[in-house]
């Protein structure tokens, strides 16, 4: 692998602004080289902002990927066409991220994770709330044993009126779904990366419709159009584990509550438990026959391997060790195996939800 990892940009939309690219800027020895979108504009400005000075532009994925000088593509674009041209990508010899979701279904990020391990080359799911400092220390803990057999947990997406009105997030045909493959995909993921447990065994689960034709909003973005919401408000899931453990899934963009709480995940073990309440991460547990909480102090740097500078934002620490990887060869943080799992649970809450009936996966 070259020392200059070269990376293409495939949409270069809010989520390749707000996040890869200002991201992928500060990567040392990482240079974008080549932007696509549909709108021609929008992959001038990314390669006018955040491109070398020979900077190509595209708006047709495929011409991007016969430029055999490309390292590596991020694909940035609606959920339904993650699954295809990260196939496309990774069958053109580049190493892939892809933003999260994996897939709008299990059927389609199968075909990634088959295209990946048959081109030999790496796949990764943008899922950035594993690189949170108290997403990182929990981890840590977990892998030390603090908490024990985790048995029980809570991942919790909700917002109480914070609907996005741009791009396609309204469109179900393009997204797939609402809150739950948007925003509580990052709740099941962080909490399924705490528990180290991949195996479901049946959920159930439900979807709501109930706020999307308001007329008296009060959304933090502005008023949504009623009659391009084709997505729920919001969505729950109770998921049972093989070693029968419990899952709690609450994922909103419109509920009338005040317990407003995104991407956060809550473990319950036999030894400790742990929570992320009020921005930070509580442990509690028992310790000398009394009851014990304790906070760390995140204001202090982290582990060496993950915090290169001390104050990293998560989507730089995800952009930095992503390419690392890439040039040493290692695996992703976030592996493909780990993200198709939850494609797979989040699609058998919207199909329990559809039928009414409880969904047992199929596992090997």
């Amino acid at each position: 692998m070259a020392q200059v990892i070269k990376v293409g940009i495939i949409g270069c939309g809010g989520i390749a602004n707000g996040k890869h690219m200002p991201s992928l800027k500060k990567v040392k020895d990482c240079e974008m080289v080549a932007f696509c979108d549909i709108v021609p504009e929008r992959a001038e400005k990314a390669a006018k902002t955040y491109g070398t000075p020979d900077a190509k532009v595209y708006t047709d994925y495929k011409e991007l990927l016969k430029d055999k000088t490309i390292d590596v593509v991020h694909v940035c674009t609606p959920n339904r066409s993650h699954s295809f041209i990260t196939v496309d990508a990774l069958e053109a010899g580049k190493h892939v991220m892809c933003e999260k979701p994996m897939a709008i279904n299990s059927a389609e990020a199968e075909k990634m994770l088959a295209a990946a391990k048959r081109s030999g080359k790496k796949l990764t799911i943008g899922y950035q709330s594993r690189f949170r400092d108290d997403a990182i220390y929990m981890k840590q803990e977990a892998e030390n044993g603090t908490f024990g057999d985790i048995y029980f947990a809570r991942a919790t997406a909700i917002r109480r009126r914070a609907v996005p009105t741009w791009g396609v997030f309204l469109n179900e045909y393009e997204q797939g779904g609402g809150p739950l493959i948007d925003i509580g995909t990052h709740a099941l993921d962080l909490t399924l990366y705490m528990m180290n447990n991949y195996h479901p065994k049946y959920c159930v689960g439900t979807t709501y419709h109930k706020l999307n034709n308001d007329t008296d909003q009060g959304n933090a973005w502005g008023n949504w159009d009623p009659a391009k919401f084709t997505v729920e408000d919001a969505a729950f899931g109770f998921v049972v584990m093989e070693n029968g453990a419990t899952i709690l899934l609450q994922s909103s963009w419109a509920l009338n509550t005040l317990d407003v709480r995104e991407a956060v995940t809550e473990i319950c073990g036999t030894k400790a438990g742990a929570d992320m309440q009020g921005g930070g991460l509580r442990i509690n547990g028992v310790r000398n026959g009394r009851q014990y909480v304790f906070e760390p102090n995140f204001k202090a740097g982290g582990a060496a391997f993950f915090d290169a500078t001390g104050s990293e934002s998560a989507a730089d620490r995800e952009e930095r060790l992503w390419i690392e990887a890439v040039r040493e060869n290692k695996d992703p943080i976030t592996l493909p195996e780990q993200a198709l799992c939850v494609t797979r649970i989040l699609e058998g809450i919207y199909v329990s939800a559809k039928t009414g009936d409880i969904y047992r996966f199929q596992n090997d």
